[in-house]
Parts: structure tokens; C-alpha cells; sequence
């Protein structure tokens, strides 16, 4: 198979970054006004879609990042029950938490107060956003259509030409 030119692995480079075809083309040094055309073809060319999947699928080695990891992580947010992570009475973890658990914790935060009687602490433990987590699982699943089909199918009939009156 032919090989990239310098400028078509520029670009393959740049898309990698933010998978912005038009800003990869401006990056890599395309003309910002025929960026968005130049972008379009460079993607539709064999050898460039190949470059970008077997990069990508490199990236993914190399980190273990990878699609069904994502997809746990998502799950871990979204099925978790607050109850089995936070411990209501004082807002502490509760030690029987599980990693999984405790995975779905965005945030603690533990403030100390100085009262007339001493220090009061005041806790905070944030879950990482359930709705968003079921959303983004629900698209991946392909739960939800977000794109209206308003093809329809009606014959037409054609049944000779009308005559206009005068």
C-alpha cells in the first residue's frame, strides 16, 4: 500500500488529539478556509483511515484504555446505591465500600469549624453525576434515538394531465 505524504501523517497526528478533522487539517497546515473540504477527503482516503485505526489501536494498547474499560467505568457510576458507599449518620465512607464503590465518588471534602465548644467538622461526599453515566451507557447501547425518521412512503399516482378552464 502507498505510503502518507508528510502532511497527510500531520494530519492523522493532529486528529489524534482531539478527533477534530477541521482543526487537524489547520494544524497540520492545510488553508484555514479549505480546511473543513480538505479534512473531509483526507478522511475518506484508505490509507489515512487506516493510519487513524491502527494508531488509536496502538494508543489503546499502550494505556488500557479501550472501549469495555470505559464502559465498566460508566457502569460503576451508574449502578452505584449510595447507601452501600456513604455513611449517612457522619457523611464518612463506610469501610465496607467497595473499590466499586468507591470508584463512583467524585469528591470528599472535610471542613473543620472552630465553635464555642471546640471544632465541629462538616463532611461532604460527592457521587459522580448517575444520570449522565446511564445516559452516556443508554446511547452505547443504542437505547436512545435521538434522530427523527420522518421517511414516509406514499405512492403517487399520476393520472393524466388536468385541463385548466378558462
Amino acid at each position: 500500500m502507498a505510503k502518507l505524504t508528510e502532511k497527510q501523517q500531520r494530519f492523522v497526528d493532529e486528529y489524534l488529539i482531539d478527533l477534530n478533522a477541521t482543526q487537524a487539517a489547520i494544524r497540520a497546515g492545510y488553508s484555514v478556509k479549505t480546511a473543513q473540504e480538505q479534512s473531509a477527503r483526507l478522511l475518506s482516503k484508505v490509507m489515512v483511515q487506516q493510519a487513524i485505526a491502527e494508531q488509536m489501536a496502538e494508543r489503546s494498547k499502550r494505556t488500557g484504555v479501550n472501549q469495555d474499560r470505559v464502559v465498566l467505568e460508566l457502569a460503576k457510576i451508574a449502578f452505584v446505591n449510595a447507601a452501600d458507599v456513604i455513611n449517612a449518620e457522619d457523611a464518612t465512607i463506610k469501610l465496607s465500600a467497595t473499590s466499586d464503590d468507591t470508584a463512583a465518588i467524585q469528591s470528599v471534602k472535610v471542613k473543620i469549624i472552630p465553635t464555642k465548644k471546640g471544632e465541629g467538622i462538616e463532611r461532604e461526599v460527592r457521587l459522580n453525576d448517575k444520570l449522565k453515566a446511564l445516559e452516556l451507557l443508554g446511547k452505547h447501547l443504542g437505547m436512545w434515538n435521538d434522530k427523527l425518521d420522518v421517511s414516509v412512503n406514499i405512492p403517487v399516482v399520476i393520472s393524466g394531465e388536468e385541463q385548466l378552464e378558462d
